[in-house]
C-alpha cells in the first residue's frame, strides 16, 4: 500500500510533516518510537490521501480533525472508505483533544491497535525442508484446535447488545 501513494500525496505528506499542528506534535510525542509496542508513521501517504498517523501492521489510521472537517464530511467519508477498503480501521479525534485529554486518547488508540493485532494475526506460510519434517510429526501436547470468539459488547462485530440500566 505504501508504494502505491501518488506523487502528489508523497509531496504533500512531506510538507505536512514539516508543518505539524501542536495537537499532532503532542500525539506524535506519545506514538513515536514504538512507545505503544507498534510502529506508527506520521503524515503517511496512502493512495491519493495522507493519513495523520498510520500503523501499517495491524492496520490503524488515526486522524486529528480540525475545523475544516466540519465543512467537508463527504470528503472524510470517501477517505475513510478508501482506507477501510485497503484494510485499515480509522479512529478520528477532535483537534483540541490532545490538549485536554491526551492520556485517554492514547489509551483508546492503544486498545484499538492491540485489539486489531489479536483479532487479525498475520498468517504463517508453509515452510519447506527440515522445518516441514519437524512439523509433520504430531505434537501430542499441543491443543487440537483454538476457538476464537467474537468480542462482546454494544452489538458490534457479532457481539451481543449490552442492556442499558
Amino acid at each position: 500500500m505504501q508504494d502505491q501513494a501518488s506523487t502528489n500525496a508523497r509531496n504533500f505528506a512531506e510538507s505536512l510533516r514539516r508543518e505539524m499542528t501542536d495537537g499532532e506534535r503532542l500525539l506524535w510525542w506519545r506514538l513515536g518510537g514504538e512507545q505503544l509496542g507498534f510502529k506508527f508513521r506520521r503524515q503517511h501517504p496512502l493512495g491519493p490521501y495522507v493519513a495523520d498517523f498510520a500503523c501499517l501492521a495491524p492496520g490503524l489510521i488515526v486522524e486529528i480533525d480540525g475545523s475544516q472537517h466540519a465543512e467537508q464530511p463527504a470528503y472524510d467519508v470517501k477517505r475513510d472508505m478508501f482506507f477501510r477498503n485497503h484494510g485499515f480501521d480509522v479512529l478520528r479525534f477532535p483537534a483540541n483533544l490532545p490538549f485536554f485529554d491526551l492520556q485517554s486518547m492514547v489509551e483508546v488508540i492503544y486498545n484499538r491497535v492491540t485489539e486489531l493485532a489479536t483479532v487479525a494475526p498475520i498468517p504463517t506460510f508453509p515452510q519447506g525442508g527440515k522445518e516441514l519434517e519437524a512439523k509433520s510429526k504430531p505434537d501430542l501436547k499441543a491443543p487440537s484446535a483454538v476457538l476464537l470468539l467474537p468480542p462482546l459488547g454494544e452489538g458490534r462485530d457479532g457481539g451481543l447488545p449490552v442492556p442499558v440500566p
